[in-house]
């Protein structure tokens, strides 16, 4: 079997050409089409396939693109709000998808698409890549293995700048992003979920717009996307799993930090910096080792390797006809998740986890 394979990418902003970086790297993965309303978008994106030689016809709707190009996978990157929608006559088509994150932006509609991808005779990955920076990776392959014992405590803090100027800026409000704990934090939740390989059962969040985007106006609208939070999320086994989030730190030195802390010890890894430190509770590290990611794909995208490393088991399990490795049950989960910290803010009260995809 070859193990060529077409590709299409819908939404060629940012994350769009980060992905056109990263399938530049990964061998038998040929991008053919583009296809983006905004004609701007267009226009950057062709520089940019130019730029990494690869050849590419541009599309302003998805129906051509699909039917002209003929793509066995499609990647689709269109905003938050879009996915839903985006994503239907692509499914139609028979395409392998892989599904930015968040799968969508709001719980009823990521379980309809959790339904319908789970009897998909095709691939269906949703990108939760952070799971796929390598020192993150090393860090919960070492959790696994049960270097610091059943883990009693997660923390996950991120300490960054804040969000990036999109086209029409769709961004900057709840309505179109699902909220900053949808948007930007189902990422988290879903490393909570993989790293302690339990499920949650309650959440409590206080978060708060505080500094960012508040001077800004939209057609006269104020932006309403909150900028920081700490979020607790108790586990079924008995673990806590807390997630400290704030966009007006773009000059903290480590941008991501997860700990997890057992009857063993404490494990660790920050990033950019990458090192996983191991401290055991008999006091002789602690040990820290630095964990190499390759410098293509770190220049690739600013996800520290991550897209680069999904991207390529993707394409294997196209290929091999194997099961995605981050499914549709993890997108509508981690869409939960982030739902119910929004709710928890709003409301001022802990929510119980109900999740509806239960076989």
């Amino acid at each position: 079997m070859s193990e060529s394979r077409r590709y299409a990418i819908i939404g060629c902003g940012m994350m769009g050409r980060e992905h056109m970086a990263n399938l530049a790297l990964v061998p038998g993965a040929h991008l053919v089409a583009i296809a983006d309303p905004d004609e701007g978008s267009r226009k950057a994106a062709l520089t940019h396939a130019q730029g990494l030689g690869q050849q590419i016809s541009l599309f302003d709707d998805t129906q051509i693109m699909l039917a002209e190009a003929k793509p066995e996978a499609v990647i689709i990157a269109s905003p938050n709000f879009t996915h839903f929608d985006v994503v239907r006559p692509v499914m139609d088509a028979g395409c392998a998808v892989l599904m930015e994150k968040p799968m969508c932006t709001a719980i009823d509609e990521a379980l309809v698409l959790y339904e319908k991808a789970r009897d998909y005779p095709s691939l269906f990955w949703v990108g939760l890549e952070y799971r796929y920076m390598p020192p993150v990776t090393n860090f919960i392959s070492r959790v696994h293995a049960g270097d610091a014992g059943d883990i009693k405590m997660l923390a996950i803090r991120e300490h960054r700048f804040p969000f990036l100027v999109k086209v029409g800026d769709w961004n900057r409000f709840n309505r179109n992003t699902g909220g900053t704990l949808v948007e930007k934090c189902c990422h988290f939740f879903d490393l909570m979920r993989h790293i302690l390989r339990d499920e949650p059962v309650r959440i409590f969040a206080s978060g708060a717009q505080d500094v960012n985007h508040l001077d800004e106006r939209y057609d006269g609208e104020v932006p309403d996307i909150i900028d920081n939070a700490f979020v607790l999320v108790d586990f079924a086994g008995g673990a806590r799993a807390v997630l400290d989030l704030c966009m007006f730190a773009e000059g903290s030195q480590e941008q991501e930090e997860i700990s997890a802390v057992g009857p063993e010890g404490k494990l660790e890894v920050k990033l950019p910096g990458g090192f996983v430190t191991w401290s055991p509770r008999d006091k002789s590290g602690p040990f820290a080792q630095h964990i190499a990611t390759p410098p293509d794909a770190l220049a690739a995208g600013d996800h520290h390797g991550a897209t680069y490393y999904q991207q390529r088991d993707f394409h294997e399990a196209l290929v091999s006809g194997t099961a995605p490795l981050i499914t549709a049950r993890d997108g509508y989960r981690s869409v939960v998740m982030g739902a119910a910290a929004q709710q928890s803010i709003a409301t001022g009260l802990p929510v119980a986890i109900q999740f509806e995809d239960e076989d």
